[in-house]
């Protein structure tokens, strides 16, 4: 009878330590997407509490933007990028340094100082990017290199033989900078233009007959997404997937009211989250009044989840693609 006792007590303790296993194990797991692909999103200047409740990847808004932290030349202010990393790293979530190079959110200062300067700083702020994230699973290397072309390219190589020399040049120095992160490129205005993907890469053939490239970045913004087909998303898709090279969907958002935006969002999610070029999305922001543009939140300013996140919540719970 004792023995009996014993032998069902001793169980329980082994049932309860599985199941507080299976918890532990569970925290490990944030957010709603399961297996290898994250979905991520942005922080700003602090952590919503929510967070990791949806999400289990980390991109700062503008934390990570040489404007934000060297807006004055020779102070830096890491703030910003201090909380989005350091919640990353504590939660065990892939972080992604957003920009090195950019010609929008470049300091102020930057474009009136002399060709060897410009050199000598955007070197410098690449370095110490470098030396403080390091750890970085990914980093953006150059932002719209099709839209956006920085003031001070002409210090760092110009157009040069390739057309693209002040882009290979960004990427040797990050490869320098960031040995242990994965290099990105990243542009917008791809999934909805073939003509423009079949530009962007040229310019990632270039990267990668150097190794230099790690990843492609597609925005994905919603004035891309809400009116692109499903065909076009695929055409393009396809395109960026002969490089051969993993595709990261980075700034996703689609606008609508809660019908339309569920619409949206239930036809053209699963087309990149079930390619298999696609290893990861990170959507731009999901709570009212703090995103970058009105209507593509997915919680209400009063906390309650729109259809569409309902919506991804479900699919994400039963589908493949992981």
């Amino acid at each position: 009878m004792f023995r009996s006792k014993l032998m069902i007590w001793c169980s329980a303790i082994v049932l309860l330590g599985s199941v507080l296993t299976s918890v532990a194990a569970g925290t490990a797991h944030a957010g709603i997407a399961t297996g290898s692909k994250f979905l991520g999103n942005i922080i700003a200047s602090s952590v919503p509490s929510n967070f990791a409740t949806y999400w289990n990847q980390v991109t700062p808004e503008n934390g990570t933007k040489w404007g934000t932290v060297e807006g004055t030349r020779n102070s830096m202010n890491w703030t910003q990028a201090d909380t989005a990393y350091n919640y990353a790293r504590s939660n065990g979530f892939p972080f992604k340094f957003h920009t090195l190079v950019w010609g929008s959110q470049e300091p102020g200062w930057i474009s009136g100082l002399s060709s060897a300067d410009q050199k000598a700083e955007v070197t410098q702020w690449i370095q110490a990017a470098g030396q403080r994230y390091g750890n970085a699973a990914f980093v953006d290397v150059v932002n719209e290199p099709l839209h956006a072309k920085p003031s001070y390219r002409n210090a760092i190589g110009g157009d040069g033989s390739t057309g693209w020399d002040w882009v290979i040049w960004s990427f040797q120095q990050a490869r320098q900078a960031f040995p242990n992160s994965k290099l990105l490129i990243n542009e917008y205005g791809i999934i909805s233009d073939p003509n423009a993907a079949a530009n962007y890469v040229q310019i990632i053939n270039l990267l990668k007959s150097r190794g230099l490239i790690d990843g492609i970045g597609i925005q994905c913004h919603q004035f891309n997404m809400d009116t692109v087909s499903v065909s076009t998303m695929r055409s393009v898709l396809s395109t960026l997937a002969a490089t051969g090279l993993p595709i990261y969907v980075s700034e996703l958002d689609m606008t609508g009211d809660d019908s339309t935006q569920l619409a949206r969002y239930q036809e053209k999610f699963p087309v990149l989250w079930e390619n298999s070029a696609v290893k990861g999305v990170t959507l731009w922001g999901y709570i009212e009044g703090q995103t970058w543009k009105s209507g593509t939140h997915l919680i209400t300013s009063s906390g309650a989840e729109r259809p569409a996140l309902k919506w991804l919540k479900q699919y994400l719970g039963g589908s493949g693609g992981g």
